[in-house]
């Protein structure tokens, strides 16, 4: 199910997983990225490969290593299950099921996938709950300096494409350019959103960071040059090591206990 590598209680990531772990196993290519505010989103997947949330789930359905369904057994494997039939008559009106009627209720559901409680957004409107420390707010105001041109708030992605200076691994994900065919698109992935951010290790389209401490040094000293860089990233981020510290503390505060905890987002109890 989404559920496999979405995992709630990793902000909707796959915890612990480098790289996403489909049917039988099977490894994916790419980091499973946490999940929030997706009705906001311009385009879907490290690549923006689709640009619409109700068209999303047809790619991880079908995927070899994903969930390897056919769409067409997908639909017969819901039509044959008597309370999803039931669910389909209370939302639709009648209880005919297809293959558009389950990605609208994916669609519904996914968009309905809203966080802004954390502590961050307590503290931008002026609710209990949301008094920063020093570090925290020091780490807000380093953060708007030097890292929200890409993570732009309050959803924390500008949803560009972007080249952040990671050394491509071993399978040479071309990024952006796997769907764009154009050479300057090489290397370049969507920005993910920060939300949930501390909860959904390891990181990058690779998951090839593993600690948030580690990703703010990459951008600190870690930066591989190559031709389709981001130009902001070009010299790094000059940062000392105790503002790299507060940084981290105020990513920290982007958890959304609510939106991790809240049964409607669970998977139902069987």
């Amino acid at each position: 199910s989404c559920g496999t590598c979405h995992q709630q209680f990793a902000g909707f990531a796959q915890l612990g997983h480098d790289l996403s772990h489909g049917v039988n196993d099977l490894l994916g290519t790419r980091n499973t990225p946490g999940l929030a505010n997706m009705a906001w989103h311009t385009s879907f997947f490290w690549d923006g490969g689709v640009n619409h949330l109700e068209s999303q789930p047809i790619a991880p359905i079908q995927n070899p290593v994903e969930m390897a369904l056919p769409m067409a057994e997908a639909v017969q494997r819901v039509k044959n299950a008597n309370d999803y039939r039931t669910y389909f008559e209370n939302a639709f009106g009648n209880d005919t099921v297809n293959s558009q009627r389950i990605f609208r209720a994916l669609a519904q559901f996914m968009g309905a996938m809203v966080s802004a409680d954390s502590k961050y957004d307590k503290y931008m409107r002026a609710e209990a709950g949301g008094t920063m420390t020093q570090s925290e707010l020091n780490g807000l105001t380093l953060f708007r300096q030097h890292c929200a041109t890409c993570h732009k708030e309050p959803l924390m992605s500008d949803f560009s494409f972007r080249n952040n200076g990671l050394k491509p691994g071993t399978l040479n994900d071309s990024g952006r350019a796997h769907i764009t065919r154009d050479a300057a698109d090489r290397y370049k992935f969507k920005v993910p959103s920060l939300r949930n951010v501390a909860i959904t290790a390891p990181y990058m389209h690779d998951g090839k960071v593993k600690t948030l401490d580690d990703v703010v040094e990459h951008y600190r000293t870690g930066i591989y040059q190559s031709p389709t860089l981001d130009p902001a990233l070009a010299t790094g981020i000059s940062i000392t090591d105790n503002e790299k510290h507060d940084i981290v503390n105020f990513l920290k505060t982007l958890t959304d206990s609510t939106f991790i905890k809240n049964p409607l987002f669970a998977e139902p109890v069987k």
